[in-house]
């Protein structure tokens, strides 16, 4: 099983490079930050490579 991403909401800018990213669409911006929506996300880790400020994990 895939691990969920974790976004830290300290570190990131609001950028949005995860959101266009994410083949799944599990990525969304509210209140300029990005959040994770966990039904959605697949663990492929895309987001972690387009994230300029390195805020995302698994």
């Amino acid at each position: 099983m895939n691990k969920i991403i974790k976004i830290d909401q300290e570190k990131c800018i609001g950028c949005g490079q995860c959101i266009s990213a994410c083949p799944f669409d599990a990525i969304e911006l509210k209140d300029d930050k990005a959040f994770v929506i966990p039904v959605k996300c697949r663990g492929c880790k895309q987001c972690i490579r387009m994230c300029p400020v390195r805020a995302i994990s698994i």
